[in-house]
């Protein structure tokens, strides 16, 4: 295989550039790590103002427990199996409808404490069995209704018709050998239809026979009106009060690498955001073809005074669009989210690997964090390295090791482990590419690094 090249930096120490072959097991000699500046670190793993992932995964399982009971306790004497099947997933759909709006709501405990990539994942999982339930549904329904079991007033079918067409539309949409050949607008606007799906199938099961009780369809009506609360209060109302809180504006773009490029944005009062290095926002642009879309960016740089700052790698008609920005255009910004933040850390010792537009977390992370941080830089080509003089300067400043790893081979165990000798004594944070993180993973499992100790975010 080609050879990569290693640029290995550390504060106030020599510049080494050696080329090495990662699968032949060439590894040059690190230069002597210089002594960092000696940092009381607090490590304290501050999770209160988060939910966790297994209580979140418990509460959800409990919901569904109780809309089971919902649906044992309106099963009647002489009903066919038919009937109380299609009652059941009728019910079981209608609810993981509720818990996909609910993982995407952007509450932001939900989001610190479990991660905006694990809520997308779940969010999928989640609507991939939901589609599923409501074709069962479906069919059921359908079956009973030929067989002369009996029906649905004409409203109830016609809403039931055209959420259950949304659905499916949607879901054909996400699936990933049609996701790959559709844009992101088109992929966004059938997804904003999953709302009007909802309505409808909210609309339809009282109309229906899944819910015949007064008490059942008020627990219902209080269920569906918590949610549509969140998602009004923390998708609508709270980026408006931001956008007027704030008043964030562009005040200029600058060319960090090919293809990659910074927004710098001016504010007021941005203390009150409390937004922590290594979290994100979603960025709505108010200008023509971005207005309609929010897109998550990390910040490259801790809040200062008024100013924050994204790095944005060209992808495709949005991000640029965003390159050719005025100043002074608009910005609405709702989070922060995120939870790659130091809160997750264990250890005084900390590595950071980065690769490809990872990196814009991964800067905020090496120069706020105290103790002893080393941070690992992958890049298939030298051009493609952003920040690296912001980097060089943290290093030198603060006595951190910054390793910049270019080439096509992935580094191995042994690699890492030369680089970072007591590797299992570290916190790990992880991002870039999803290829990236995974392999990354692997190769510190097998050096000994807890998962409790691997911290990685996905977008």
């Amino acid at each position: 295989m080609g050879g990569s090249r290693y640029l290995t930096r550390a504060g106030r120490s020599t510049l080494t550039i050696i080329v090495v072959t990662l699968n032949g097991g060439i590894i040059p000699a690190l230069p002597p790590q210089s002594a960092p500046t000696l940092t009381r670190v607090t490590l304290t793993a501050n999770l209160t103002d988060s939910t966790e992932p297994g209580l979140l995964r418990a509460a959800a399982g409990a919901g569904a427990l109780a809309v089971t009971a919902l649906w044992a306790a309106q099963i009647e004497p002489g009903q066919s199996f038919i009937q109380v099947a299609a009652h059941f997933a009728g019910l079981q759909a209608e609810y993981g409808v509720l818990i996909a709006l609910l993982l995407m709501a952007r509450v932001p405990a939900v989001e610190r404490g479990v991660g905006a990539d694990r809520l997308a994942r779940w969010h999928a999982h989640c609507g991939r069995a939901t589609v599923a339930l409501i074709a069962a549904h479906a069919c059921l329904a359908l079956w009973r209704a030929v067989t002369g079991g009996g029906g649905m007033t004409p409203a109830a079918a016609l809403t039931a018709l055209l959420g259950a067409a949304l659905f499916f539309t949607a879901g054909v949409v996400s699936a990933r050998a049609v996701r790959r050949r559709v844009t992101h607008e088109v992929w966004h606007r059938v997804h904003l239809l999953l709302y009007l799906a909802a309505a409808l199938g909210f609309h339809h099961q009282p109309g229906g026979s899944d819910l015949r009780h007064p008490v059942p369809a008020a627990c219902w009506l209080v269920a569906h009106g918590c949610v549509a609360g969140l998602l009004l209060w923390f998708r609508v109302v709270t980026p408006i009060r931001a956008a007027l809180r704030h008043e964030l504006r562009v005040i200029r773009i600058e060319n960090e690498a090919p293809g990659v490029f910074s927004v710098y944005l001016f504010g007021t009062d941005l203390d009150h955001l409390r937004a922590e290095p290594g979290q994100f926002f979603r960025w709505r642009f108010l200008s023509r073809g971005l207005w309609r879309t929010s897109l998550p960016f990390s910040l490259s740089a801790p809040v200062k005074g008024n100013v924050m700052r994204i790095t944005v790698k060209v992808v495709g008609p949005h991000t640029r669009r965003i390159r050719r920005l005025r100043p002074d255009t608009r910005v609405l910004a709702s989070g922060p989210y995120g939870r790659l933040t130091d809160r997750r850390r264990t250890m005084r010792k900390v590595l950071l690997l980065a690769g490809g537009a990872g990196i814009t977390p991964i800067r905020s992370l090496f120069e706020t964090m105290p103790g002893e941080v080393t941070l690992v830089y992958r890049s298939r080509t030298a051009e493609q390295l952003a920040l690296v003089g912001e980097l060089e300067r943290i290093a030198a400043r603060d006595g951190k090791r910054l390793h910049l790893l270019v080439g096509e081979s992935p580094f191995d165990t042994p690699d890492l482990l030369r680089l970072v000798p007591d590797l299992a004594g570290h916190d790990t944070y992880i991002c870039g590419p999803d290829g990236m993180v995974a392999h990354s993973i692997g190769v510190l499992r097998a050096a000994g690094v807890p998962r409790a100790r691997i911290h990685t975010e996905r977008f």
